[in-house]
């Protein structure tokens, strides 16, 4: 007697079973995706998005609340020194992207719904970054005075949060 070679199983992609969508599904999902990625892609152009990634401080005035902000720092004594990037963002690459990554969202959100104070206040985990930064360009100057192991660190803003800003 022959024997009988055993049924083909099922197709499926790489284990995943198989299955498939109604035609205006298909067109409803594609749609919608195209919707989000061209709106998406329309918003970061128009917001000059790639500007963002740069250290240039002339991206922070994109947004108009940040004219008076920028004016200061170009007339202050940290212009020679310093830009927006090297306050107000980690020093590490990874950091330093996630940071602008997490103020991009933010700010977007804010600036589309219209919902911030005027004027602009800092958050805190960006004040946080502020400080260490002052204690990394100054670290020598204030070393005796920063008590930076302390529960209760010296607050660089807490004197001096008008400087780079000159406001």
């Amino acid at each position: 007697m022959a024997e009988v070679p055993a049924p083909m199983p099922t197709p499926t992609h790489r284990g995943w079973p198989t299955f498939s969508l109604p035609f205006w599904a298909v067109v409803l999902l594609t749609a919608l995706a195209g919707g989000i990625v061209g709106l998406g892609s329309y918003t970061f152009v128009y917001a000059r998005g790639f500007s963002y990634f740069s250290d240039d401080p002339t991206a922070c005035i994109n947004c108009h609340i940040m004219r008076e902000v920028y004016d200061g720092w170009n007339n202050s004594s940290h212009k020679a020194v310093a830009t927006c990037n090297d306050c107000h963002t980690p020093h590490t690459l990874p950091a330093k992207l996630l940071t602008k990554a997490i103020n991009g969202f933010n700010h977007g959100a804010a600036f589309t719904i219209g919902n911030f104070p005027e004027p602009i206040v800092i958050t805190q985990r960006n004040r946080d970054i502020a400080q260490e930064n002052c204690l990394y360009c100054h670290d020598d100057l204030v070393a005796m005075i920063s008590h930076r192991d302390s529960p209760t660190p010296t607050d660089c803003l807490g004197c001096h949060r008008t400087v780079g800003h000159g406001r």
